[in-house]
């Protein structure tokens, strides 16, 4: 490798784990903002947007200068590779953000629902996946990477027991509708975060050992399961 590729590369990878921490934090201000009503945090996450969109956009350019001035093969090719599909997930990530902190916003002003929900638990959960995914991705640590996607169903399990509770309040109680499509739309939005964590950790996974691990089949992760525990 020449030493102006080296550079180039190394360049790329601060980048990357900039946006990445970018990212996380708008998601834990968004998310902190809907959990105890704070509009001041919403309103700060979708002001700071415009800097993970222009990062994502010099990111993707430097990408793809070192694709046509240096033909990167092998390791770093897949890191270059890797690089282009976990700063656009980044990107969607930091977007999903804003539309919690919109729906924040709008729900820091209403009555609060008269319901149980497992949000803040379902936030927590989401925040320490997004965390993990990024850590893994920091210390190129595949067995964290594993560990991640093999924790995906609890979100959606989060995810489907919001909707069946907030359907039965809508039913109950009309005037609960709009609030409650709200809160059901963030609840979708943190899933989506949920399964761009998992993305990222299976992109990271093709980049370290070369292993294409996408549409596997479920007992492909019932057994990593099984081997985390053991």
């Amino acid at each position: 490798m020449s030493m102006h590729l080296e550079r180039e590369l190394d360049y790329l990878n601060k980048e990357l784990l900039g946006i990445a921490a970018m990212v996380e934090n708008a998601t834990d201000k968004a998310l902190v903002a809907l959990v105890e009503r704070r509009p001041e945090l919403a309103r700060e996450v979708i002001d700071e947007d415009d800097l993970i969109d222009h990062r994502e956009v010099r990111i993707e350019e430097e990408c793809l200068k070192i694709l046509a001035l240096h033909q990167p093969m092998a390791t770093d090719l897949r890191f270059v590779v890797t690089a282009l599909k976990v700063n656009n997930d980044l990107e969607r990530v930091g977007d999903l953000a804003v539309n919690i902190a919109e729906r924040a916003l709008y729900l820091s002003s209403k009555e609060m629902l008269a319901v149980t929900l497992d949000f803040p638990e379902m936030s927590r959960e989401v925040m320490k996946m997004l965390k993990a995914a990024l850590d893994a991705l920091t210390s190129r640590n595949t067995d964290l990477a594993r560990a991640v996607i093999a924790g995906d169903d609890l979100i959606d399990n989060f995810n489907r027991q919001m909707y069946d509770s907030l359907q039965q309040l809508m039913q109950d109680n009309p005037t609960t509708i709009k609030r409650s499509l709200h809160l059901l739309s963030a609840s979708r939005h943190l899933e989506r975060i949920a399964d761009l964590a998992t993305n990222i950790c299976e992109d990271l996974i093709y980049m370290v050992e070369g292993e294409v691990i996408r549409h596997r089949p479920s007992d492909y992760l019932q057994d990593e399961r099984k081997r985390l525990k053991s």
